[in-house]
């Protein structure tokens, strides 16, 4: 299983996220270049209908395969209660036939979609994963080369960590916290829960890019260390004045507080 979330910026502030990540993951960024086709079954296959997404890594010189079956999302109080989204996944390697293998099974494409910009592989508590991608559509199928901007000016920034049903609460916490320090630029929730843009975004952009615009991991985490004092320090206090009202009122009543060809 995986904890997941996810939120949308401006492109013109993808940069700042940028030097920010930077600072934060401490390695070196990866480009991303991904072609990711939806598959659902047909009536043929059960009751039950069923998706798998096959997913071509167009940034190597030889394309490989890959097959993710992404399940349902963990349900019940404690679910509810977790910041991130926790949910089934299963990944394989496949071949390049695999297209025609699910053709022949009965599945159907469903869409597909090109990915295209940067991730970040780290650790930071627990093993994740920061993608920041254009998403884009082909009005032609398969063809990749004439892929166009799903939504113009916007891209999509996901946060993802493999957990252990023994484990997901720890590394649900751990996405959790280091997701805080990306809280200037962007906001980010569980999947199907958008809140736009952030309106302190333009601002925090604005100092990463004069502190950390010209280089250097001292410059990137001095950027990170002002945005935090700014921003996220804010925000923490106010939670701590709500905590210390909540606790008078409680001892003190009445104070309130690529193109793959089939």
């Amino acid at each position: 299983m995986e904890c997941v979330v996810q939120g949308i910026i401006e492109t013109q502030h993808v940069e700042a996220l940028e030097i920010l990540l930077q600072g934060l993951c401490g390695v070196r960024r990866e480009p991303l270049k991904v072609h990711e086709l939806c598959l659902k079954s047909g009536p043929n296959l059960g009751a039950v209908p069923s998706e798998v997404r096959l997913i071509c890594n167009l940034e190597l010189t030889e394309p490989t395969w890959t097959v993710r079956f992404v399940g349902g999302a963990m349900r019940g109080a404690g679910a509810e209660q977790l910041s991130v989204l926790v949910r089934t996944v299963i990944e394989s390697k496949a071949s390049k036939n695999v297209l025609r293998l699910f053709y022949a099974l009965g599945y159907k494409l469903d869409h597909e979609l090109l990915r295209v910009g940067f991730a970040f592989h780290f650790q930071r508590g627990t093993q994740m994963s920061v993608t920041v991608s254009s998403v884009n559509k082909m009005p032609q199928l398969h063809n990749t080369d004439e892929a166009v901007p799903v939504t113009p000016g916007i891209q999509l920034v996901e946060v993802t960590a493999p957990a252990l049903s023994e484990t997901y609460t720890e590394v649900a916490s751990a996405v959790s916290s280091f997701c805080e320090y990306l809280a200037p630029l962007l906001h980010l929730s569980k999947p199907g829960i958008s809140t736009g843009v952030v309106p302190t975004a333009a601002a925090a952009a604005a100092s990463l890019m004069s502190d950390g615009g010209e280089g250097g991991a001292g410059n990137s985490n001095s950027s990170i260390i002002t945005m935090f004092s700014l921003y996220v320090l804010p925000s923490i206090f106010c939670i701590l004045v709500r905590a210390l009202a909540f606790a008078s009122e409680e001892l003190v009543p009445g104070i309130t507080s690529h193109s793959f060809k089939a």
